[in-house]
């Protein structure tokens, strides 16, 4: 899986990890995909859907297959950086940050070799970032991923 496509997953899997995908976040990976380029050439409205698929069949077993991936893949540190910002984006983008979102980043920064200090230095302007990177104190996959979701209308993307 490349670099685009890790970011794609990895704003997906924010966008749900909440049992919600609001339309502020939508509209955040619209805006991604569209002013910022973020996905390259990626059809992402095929492949979002696809995800919606596989999150509802597989449930967490398709969230604990990303964190496998992310954690297999060769990233340079600015590529790891951009996943960490690209899931900060997205946990933030419909203006309620809830605790299964923090659990969620924390699993997606276990899954990286980029240092606390690295990342610290990249965010300075996260005053949280500390305590998103401090362990998480329940278990991971408690009550996670078992909300089904509808597809996503994303429009020629």
């Amino acid at each position: 899986m490349n670099t685009e496509e890790l970011l794609l997953k990895t704003a997906f899997c924010c966008m749900a990890c909440d049992g919600e995908i609001a339309p502020k976040e939508v509209a955040l990976l619209k805006k991604l995909a569209k002013e910022e380029k973020l996905f390259g050439d990626l059809k992402i409205a095929k492949i979002v859907n696809s995800f919606v698929d596989r999150l509802n069949e597989q449930g967490y077993f398709f969230v604990d297959a990303y964190l496998k991936e992310l954690s297999n893949a060769q990233m340079s540190e600015e590529e790891q950086l951009a996943i960490i910002k690209t899931a900060l984006v997205t946990i933030k983008a419909d203006d309620k940050v809830e605790y299964a979102e923090i659990s969620f980043f924390k699993q997606v920064r276990e899954k990286l070799s980029v240092s606390d200090d690295v990342i610290l230095a990249a965010f300075p302007d996260e005053p949280e970032m500390e305590d998103y990177l401090l362990p998480d104190i329940i278990d991971k996959t408690a009550g996670l991923w078992s909300t089904s979701f509808s597809a996503i209308e994303l429009n020629e993307l």
